[in-house]
């Protein structure tokens, strides 16, 4: 461990899996799993808040109220998570928050900035609605920007604690 990298996570073989933190019912099995193959591999979890911007055109100073609203709401949303990460892998999750609204152009940029991120976990919508939309989106596009491809991991959105204990 050297002064630059007090926390000892820096090298090539840290493995970071990328959760998109959103307020869909499925999220929250992402987001154990996530954990749970972090823990078992010693990775970490990386937790990306896409904000949709704030459309108030009339007075600046309303719309940039709402959007320091809305960033602090998922700082808030982000650091109530950070505890759940926290007791699951023993480790502090990484915050990504990112204002442009556009959740795979976000994931792309976030994959590019990143090298350490190697998968890319979401969950599909529970009770027969589909895969949902960014599971859609994600399989027929795939997740490739500049030549970088990321492996994603889909897991059932009503997965049980047990489940997941099952599988990672």
């Amino acid at each position: 461990m050297s002064d630059a990298d007090p926390a000892g996570t820096a090298g090539p073989h840290l493995r970071k899996f990328l959760v998109v933190a959103d307020d869909s019912p499925e999220f929250s099995a992402a987001l154990r799993y996530a954990c749970a193959r972090a823990k078992a591999t010693g990775g970490r979890i990386t937790l990306l808040r896409v904000l949709e911007p704030a459309v108030f055109e009339h007075w600046s100073g309303v719309r940039d109220e709402m959007e320091r609203q809305q960033r602090a709401e998922a700082e808030s949303l982000l650091q109530k998570f950070a505890a759940q990460v926290m007791e699951a892998t023993g480790h502090p999750p990484e915050f990504v928050v990112r204002e442009n609204g556009d959740i795979r152009g976000a994931i792309r940029a976030l994959v590019l900035e990143d090298p350490e991120i190697k998968i890319l976990v979401l969950a599909a919508a529970t009770h027969g609605r589909g895969p949902g939309p960014l599971v859609s989106a994600v399989c027929k596009e795939g997740v490739n920007h500049h030549g970088r491809k990321l492996p994603v991991t889909v897991v059932p959105g009503d997965l049980t604690d047990a489940e997941i204990a099952e599988l990672s």
